[in-house]
């Protein structure tokens, strides 16, 4: 994975958009620290379903959701 700072990654926003389309990774830096605050990646990458671990119950349990399922905000935070 290749890294750039926010002014770099301003400065060269073209070339980086080719790089994604040609299927790497660039990861965004911003600050003193110069911490990772988001990582570019093409979108067939990330469609990819990926499973979630359970923690601890990872190999005890699952669960599915249903292709219906809707949760409001707002449920969501008062759960």
């Amino acid at each position: 994975m290749f890294q750039l700072t926010v002014g770099q990654f301003k400065a060269k926003f073209s070339e980086v958009i080719t790089q994604v389309l040609q299927g790497k990774e660039i990861a965004v830096s911003y600050g003193k620290k110069k911490e990772t605050i988001g990582v570019f990646v093409p979108f067939k990458t990330y469609n990819k379903k990926k499973k979630i671990k359970l923690g601890i119950w990872k190999d005890k349990g699952s669960f599915k959701l249903a292709k219906d399922f809707k949760m409001t905000e707002e449920e969501f935070l008062k759960s």
